[in-house]
C-alpha cells in the first residue's frame, strides 16, 4: 500500500493551479454560526494547523459513534423492555456533535487567518465530511433503534443513501459550476441533532415512541425531515445551480456524459450494496446493520475522495486508477 500511486505527478500539478471558490447563502450559517466561528476562532493560537482542527473535529464524531456502540452495538437499546443507553452518554453526544461542527466551521478560518489554505487541506476536511455522513446517521439511529416503535435497519439503510447523494450532489455542482455550494440542510442538521442529544439526555428515548398526531410518530418525521429535506431543497437547488450555469456559458463540462459521470461510482456502489442486502442468504442488514453501514458508508468516503482529487486539478473527471495505464 505505501507504494501505491494514489495522485499522479500530472495531478499533482494541477493542484498549484486550483482556486477554491464557495457560496454559503444559508441564513442560519450567515447569520449565527459564522459569526460565532469568528468569535471562536480568534481564541485558537496561530501555531495550530488547520488540518488538525479538522481531524479533531472529525474524532469527536467517531468518539459518538464508538460511545453508541459499545452501549448500543445492535441498535435495540431504544426498544421498550431494553436497557436504554445513560443519559450522560447523550450529553456527551450532544455536546461532541456541536464542537464537531464548530471545529469543522473554524478550520477553514484558521487555515486563511495564517495563510496556510491548500488544496490538499480542503481534500482533506472534504473527505472526512464524506465519511462522517455514517458517523452521524448511525449514532442518530440509536435515538429511535430498530424496535417495534423505532426504525427498521432496511429504512435506516436507504436513509443513509440519501444523506450520501444529498453529500455527493454539493460536489457534483462544484464539478460542473466550479463553485461549491454549500447545502442549507448541514448547518440546520448539525445544530438539531446536537440538541435532540440534549433532549433525549433529560426526557428519555420513551418520549420519542409517543405519536405527534394520531399515528405519526417521531420516527416517521424524521425520516420525513430527512427525505423531504434532499428532494425538495438539496436536489432541486443543485439542479437549479447547474442549469444557471449551462445557461450562463459558464459549464465546466459541455457533453451530458462528463456532466454526470461522478455519479457513476456512488450509484455503482449502491447498486452493488443493494443486491448484497437483498440475495444475503444469512440476510446481513439485520444480522450486523452497524458493520455494514460502516462498511458502505466507508466505501462511499473512499468513492468520494478520489473523486474530489479529480476535481480539484484541471484534468477532465476520469475512470482511470491514478497509476493504470
Amino acid at each position: 500500500m505505501a507504494l501505491y500511486e494514489y495522485v499522479t505527478q500530472e495531478q499533482l500539478a494541477g493542484f498549484d493551479k486550483y482556486k477554491y471558490s464557495a457560496v454559503d447563502s444559508n441564513p442560519l450559517s450567515v447569520y449565527v454560526m459564522h459569526p460565532f466561528w469568528n468569535f471562536v476562532v480568534k481564541f485558537l493560537p496561530t501555531w495550530l494547523a488547520p488540518n488538525l482542527i479538522t481531524f479533531t473535529g472529525f474524532m469527536f464524531l467517531v468518539l459518538n459513534f464508538l460511545m453508541l456502540a459499545f452501549y448500543d452495538f445492535d441498535f435495540t437499546a431504544a426498544a421498550a423492555g431494553q436497557e436504554h443507553v445513560p443519559s450522560w452518554v447523550w450529553v456527551a453526544a450532544g455536546i461532541f456533535n456541536f464542537l464537531a461542527y464548530t471545529l469543522d466551521g473554524v478550520d477553514g478560518k484558521q487555515a486563511r487567518r495564517t495563510n496556510s489554505s491548500t488544496p490538499l487541506g480542503e481534500l482533506f476536511d472534504h473527505g472526512l465530511d464524506s465519511w462522517a455522513c455514517i458517523f452521524f446517521v448511525a449514532t442518530v439511529y440509536s435515538i429511535f433503534g430498530r424496535g417495534e416503535s423505532g426504525v427498521g435497519v432496511a429504512t435506516l439503510y436507504y436513509i443513509l443513501w440519501v444523506v450520501l447523494f444529498s453529500f455527493i450532489l454539493s460536489h457534483w455542482e462544484k464539478y460542473n459550476t466550479g463553485i461549491l455550494f454549500l447545502p442549507w440542510g448541514y448547518d440546520v442538521s448539525q445544530v438539531t441533532i446536537s440538541l435532540v442529544y440534549l433532549v433525549t439526555a433529560v426526557v428519555g428515548v420513551e418520549t420519542w415512541y409517543q405519536p405527534i398526531l394520531l399515528h405519526f410518530l417521531y420516527r416517521d418525521l424524521f425520516t420525513f425531515m430527512i427525505i423531504a429535506c434532499s428532494f425538495t431543497v438539496t436536489l432541486p437547488m443543485s439542479l437549479y445551480n447547474v442549469l444557471k450555469a449551462h445557461r450562463s456559458n459558464t459549464l465546466k463540462h459541455s457533453s451530458l456524459y462528463e456532466a454526470f459521470l461522478p455519479f457513476l461510482s456512488p450509484v455503482l456502489l449502491f447498486i452493488l450494496s443493494t443486491i448484497w442486502v437483498v440475495c444475503s442468504p444469512s440476510n446481513i442488514l439485520e444480522l450486523q446493520p452497524r458493520t455494514f453501514y460502516l462498511m458502505v458508508g466507508t466505501a462511499f468516503a473512499n468513492v468520494t475522495v478520489q473523486q474530489l482529487s479529480g476535481h480539484f486539478n484541471i484534468l477532465a473527471f476520469s475512470l482511470k486508477k491514478p497509476n493504470s495505464d
